[in-house]
């Protein structure tokens, strides 16, 4: 995700100079600095220092860690944190961190790797307008980004697009599986039912109508649509999509609850 961000930031003609990246991996390091031209370090005490925005792109399981080993910088310079961290809380971040700190806690998804991501931000108290603005245009980077006005939002923002992706992989997966049962080669199904859910992705973005009206349109009473919609309907699609999402959101507060507990 760190990786995305990079990009697209460059692709929008930020000066790769001004963009440090810390990672232990000399490696990965290397990579990143051969291919954008960035500054990196092992050093997260020192960039910190230096840093009026801070991205903590780590894994959850890390976050009390670094903030512990960044926080004397973070008092030092007040710099704005930006966190893309999946279920941890601004105001636990904001303890460990020393508290009174300028916050921006996002829920990205994976389509940021090729700019085409979805990213909910919530703003803690702290932010100034500008702050929020910079936060905006950094994730804007890699995809739209949408503001929610209650951290708790976030967690159902992870059930919608967080995971998202996921569900019309399996969608896509059991087209094609469903295709090649009705007499399609795999490869034929599957091209066919990626290009399907690329087009209907694009129509329900580029047109007028909503996505019930998208629906409506194409399905002709008594017609081969309909008799799909109807078996859909049947087995309470609607249902089915409600209790996954659901389940998502009750995972993502359950894990913010047990990571936010140090």
């Amino acid at each position: 995700m760190a990786s995305s961000l990079i990009s697209g930031l460059i692709s929008h003609n930020y000066s790769a100079d001004k963009i440090t990246v810390t990672d232990p991996d000399q490696d990965k390091l290397g990579e990143l600095k051969n291919q954008f031209g960035i500054n990196t370090s092992t050093d997260n005490i020192q960039a910190v220092s230096n840093a009026d925005v801070v991205v903590l792109a780590i894994k959850p399981q890390l976050m009390h860690e670094i903030c512990e080993q960044i926080k004397q910088q973070v008092i030092n310079k007040r710099p704005l944190i930006i966190s893309i961290a999946a279920g941890i809380r601004s105001t636990d971040i904001d303890r460990w961190l020393g508290e009174s700190n300028a916050i921006v806690r996002c829920m990205p998804n994976t389509p940021a790797l090729i700019q085409a991501g979805a990213t909910g931000l919530f703003a803690n108290t702290n932010n100034s307008t500008a702050q929020k603005e910079i936060a905006e245009k950094i994730l804007h980077s890699a995809g739209i980004t949408l503001w929610v006005k209650e951290e708790a939002q976030l967690d159902a923002v992870t059930a919608v697009s967080g995971s998202g992706p996921a569900y019309f992989f399996l969608l896509i997966e059991a087209m094609q599986q469903a295709g090649v049962k009705l007499g399609l080669d795999a490869d034929v199904a599957g091209q066919l039912a990626q290009q399907t859910a690329l087009g209907a992705a694009r129509m329900s973005i580029e047109g007028e109508d909503d996505p019930a009206t998208l629906r409506s349109k194409v399905t002709s009473k008594g017609g081969t649509t309909a008799a799909a919609i109807a078996s859909f309907e049947q087995n309470q699609f609607n249902d089915i999509v409600e209790q996954a999402l659901t389940a998502a959101r009750d995972r993502a507060t359950e894990l913010a609850d047990q990571l936010g507990s140090l």
